[in-house]
């Protein structure tokens, strides 16, 4: 009316952004991507650093493993993959684990190292090694091993008087009636074995631990092979070693 046009107030209560430099303008769109490049950083950080120890891990502690073949039934099957323990390779600190009557490992094959097995230790250094109608005797005593599935073991396989030598393991299958173990091709040198099993990860169905099996020789003395006897006047037969010469015929 009149012809008076009304002035509009000036943004920001008539002062402008210009005017005082301590004003802060905010634009959420930048800021968003902003944050988003901070998290993207940070996220392949955390990646990188997390993939760093994963590889240490398995290069130090722990080393996957597929078990291949059904010589330790029933306790793993063929297929299964575990986890196993490398920290035995440091068995002379304290801190280390050591190997045990009942552990179940995983080594290099003596007679080709390019080929790897798993067994469990019967025998360790020192120890006297039997078996006489498909029961083992350690030190001239009987162990129990309750872990073992007597349909597996029925063909009650002898072995003669076994010495384990310092530095080697005496290993067997626990599928006894279809496995290759140190009754058929011999003891296994200790710097051979290079992980304990561990864990069982796969099938995700049958994840559990792998529990120590105690085989301590616990039973009466055992009788002796009397299949065995030699004549009078024969030596007795000595067990083939890794990396010694083959017995005669």
């Amino acid at each position: 009316m009149f012809g008076i046009r009304k002035r509009r107030p000036p943004p920001f209560g008539g002062v402008h952004v210009d005017d005082d430099k301590d004003i802060q303008v905010h634009k959420p769109e930048d800021a968003s991507r902003n944050d988003l490049w901070s998290e993207a950083r940070l996220l392949l950080r955390d990646l990188i650093f997390a993939l760093m120890i994963a590889a240490l891990v398995v290069v130090f502690i722990v080393q996957p493993v597929k078990v291949e073949g059904t010589s330790m039934l029933p306790r793993l099957h063929d297929g299964e993959r575990i986890f196993v323990n490398k920290l035995i390779y440091y068995d002379e600190y304290r801190w280390a684990p050591k190997l045990e009557r009942g552990d179940i490992v995983v080594f290099w094959f003596p007679d080709d190292p390019s080929k790897s097995y798993i067994k469990r230790i019967i025998g360790l250094p020192g120890d006297t090694i039997e078996v006489h109608e498909g029961i083992v005797s350690v030190n001239g005593r009987d162990i129990q091993e309750t872990y073992l599935d007597p349909r597996l073991n029925l063909s009650h396989r002898s072995l003669a008087r076994t010495d384990v030598r310092p530095n080697y393991y005496f290993v067997m299958g626990d599928n006894r009636d279809n496995s290759s173990d140190s009754r058929i091709w011999g003891l296994v040198p200790k710097k051979y074995i290079y992980g304990k099993a561990l864990f069982r990860y796969w099938p995700l169905g049958s994840a559990s631990v792998i529990y120590h099996e105690d085989v301590n020789p616990t039973g009466p003395p055992s009788p002796g092979l009397r299949d065995f006897e030699m004549p009078a006047g024969e030596p007795s037969p000595r067990p083939y070693i890794p990396g010694e010469s083959s017995p005669e015929p």
